[in-house]
């Protein structure tokens, strides 16, 4: 009986975890949606609505900067807003608009486009 409980609670935790992981694919639709507007299609900060803003919004492709944010970061910015950690106050809070496994999904694809400074170093050099 205890090896059966142990088994349920595994498999419960299996699926607990898919339906917490983070999803690049559905972090891109998300991202396109609320952030390239600012952020730009690439994620470079030079969206149409960048323009107009007396900040630039932050080039999300600059793994160097990009890189040294923790989760938690990007999370808290997503969600509560750039004036929340310190930036700039044009920056929204999704959270209202965003549940907490499409925020960590947006995080997710916000990290697969940070190019890092390795990799820009040996593009530059070809």
């Amino acid at each position: 009986m205890v090896r059966r409980s142990l088994i349920v609670l595994l498999v419960i935790e299996i699926l607990a975890g898919s339906a917490y992981g983070q999803n690049q694919t559905d972090g891109k639709g998300l991202y396109t949606s609320y952030c390239s507007a600012c952020h730009g299609d690439k994620g470079k900060g030079d969206g149409v609505a960048a323009k107009g803003l007396p900040a630039k919004p932050a080039d999300h492709t600059n793994g160097t900067v990009m890189n040294q944010l923790s989760d938690k970061f990007l999370i808290d910015v997503i969600s509560k807003g750039g004036s929340s950690v310190g930036k700039s106050a044009f920056m929204p809070a999704w959270g209202s608009a965003l549940n907490d496994k499409q925020i960590r999904d947006l995080v997710a694809f916000i990290r697969s486009i940070a190019i890092s400074s390795n990799k820009t170093e040996a593009t530059a050099n070809k």
